[in-house]
């Protein structure tokens, strides 16, 4: 089996690449060019709002010079998780930007286009037929947490990505997928070994964030042949090492020597890794062991309420001595206050500390305030966002003049940076969808319209 080249043109779609680095892969052979679009990462007001968090600027340049290389040489361009959250507006959104850019290039390309969004009826049945389980820490999946749903996505593998390629698909824009599956999907049409096309999927999903050090993102090379697989950077004061690319293994995993997909698991027990060169690095040994049941994590957000936020630093050294009894001294006024005008069930307000434990909570292994300053930042979250920005002025003026022992008379322990103090969020969600479906067949989550631009 002759081996097969492929190119990821960065990390997330919208973050940028140099143009020269994915000329250069497609004048060395390159076979398809990938892109994921979309994480988790962000949070879920992605997925809850059908929005992207890069801009059609930012998002239309990486297209452009990804179609402007591809088109012309015949190599297909393949696009995962759509506008961030690979809902099915997101996909909509880039097949827009893709079709005005091919349009104006007065190139013609089979566009393929693969939504993810699951209908809660379709996940009601599946919970009937008991073909759904949670992901731990999830609870078991109900019929009221599906109803409680904004939005709900599937995430895809390869067979969806495979029969639009099948189709002949120069440009598929696909919904919610997992990241290596953009880069698995022709290996494995072609014959390849599994192991090794799962393993270099998993390396190629981040672009370039492989390599030893990254100052920013761009391209990266991988060759696929019958043993296993080597990986390069296009920029040249790039490099892969044996421990860079190792190390990829414990980006986005719970366990660095498994990563699981929906038709099975990418075992990397047995893989090795090797310099080739200064530059390249490479694997064989990966294997993949097939699930005697294919499985689709579903993803779903739910409302949590309307945010507002007041954010303060605090300096005064006897407020930082006693600060668990301040923020509590805090609450017990704000809900004394707030007695007569809103019921404490329609409220909560949540209070990060910066400089104690506000980046990990309860997490956090040595919750103390250890320098002469913390940042405070409270969550106003109501059921509706004139009751939050009716609570936070009371907030912020009973966190103001909040007295402490060590001082007589009115004090002001709170700094504000803005004015007015609080800032409107709007709307807030939560993922509260974390589960598997067992579906009839790997494709029948999915939908798939072909279009020729």
């Amino acid at each position: 089996m002759r081996p097969l080249t492929i190119v990821s043109a960065t990390g997330m779609l919208g973050s940028g690449f140099r143009a020269g680095s994915m000329a250069q892969a497609v004048a060395e052979g390159a076979r398809l060019i990938g892109c994921d679009a979309g994480t988790t990462d962000g949070g879920p007001h992605y997925l809850a709002t059908g929005t992207a968090a890069f801009s059609a600027a930012a998002l239309g340049r990486d297209l452009e010079v990804m179609l402007d290389c591809g088109i012309p040489a015949g190599v297909p361009v393949v696009i995962g998780s759509a506008g961030m959250s690979g809902c099915d507006a997101g996909v909509d959104y880039l097949s827009g930007l893709v079709r005005a850019i091919l349009r104006r290039q007065g190139r013609h390309a089979r566009v393929a286009r693969i939504y993810a969004e699951v209908p809660a009826r379709v996940v009601h049945d599946h919970l009937a037929r008991d073909a759904a389980a949670p992901l731990r820490p999830s609870p078991a999946l109900t019929p009221e947490a599906v109803d409680q749903s904004v939005r709900i996505v599937a995430v895809m593998g390869v067979e969806p990505l495979q029969a639009a390629l099948a189709e002949g698909a120069q440009v598929v824009i696909a919904g919610r997928c997992t990241d290596a599956a953009i880069f698995a999907a022709l290996p494995l049409m072609e014959g390849h070994a599994a192991g090794p096309a799962w393993h270099l999927g998993k390396i190629l999903e981040c672009g370039a964030a492989a390599v030893e050090q990254r100052s920013a993102p761009d391209c990266m090379l991988g060759i696929l042949d019958a043993d296993g697989f080597e990986v390069r950077p296009l920029r040249p004061d790039y490099r892969c090492t044996p421990q860079s690319v190792a190390s990829h293994a414990l980006y986005e995993t719970a366990d660095p020597l498994t990563v699981v997909e929906p038709s099975g698991t990418l075992s990397l027990r047995d893989s090795r890794y090797r310099a080739v060169s200064e530059r390249a690095v490479r694997v064989p040994g990966s294997r993949f062991l097939s699930a005697a049941r294919h499985s689709n994590k579903i993803e779903g957000v739910r409302l949590c309420g309307h945010s507002t936020v007041v954010f303060g630093a605090v300096r005064d050294p006897y407020i930082l001595g006693q600060l668990d009894g301040w923020l509590d001294g805090l609450d017990g006024l704000v809900r004394t206050r707030l007695a007569d005008v809103a019921s404490p069930g329609a409220y909560e307000i949540v209070t990060h500390v910066y400089g104690r434990d506000g980046v990990m909570g309860p997490a956090e292994p040595t919750p103390r305030v250890e320098g002469h300053e913390v940042a405070i930042l409270w969550n106003v979250i109501a059921d509706t966002q004139p009751l939050a920005e009716s609570i936070a002025p009371s907030l912020c003026h009973l966190a103001l003049h909040n007295p402490i022992g060590k001082w007589s008379g009115l004090i002001t322990g709170v700094a504000l940076p803005f004015s007015p103090a609080h800032v409107n969020r709007g709307p807030v969600y939560e993922y509260h969808l974390n589960h598997v479906l067992y579906p009839d067949t790997p494709t029948s989550l999915f939908r798939t319209e072909v279009e020729d631009v």
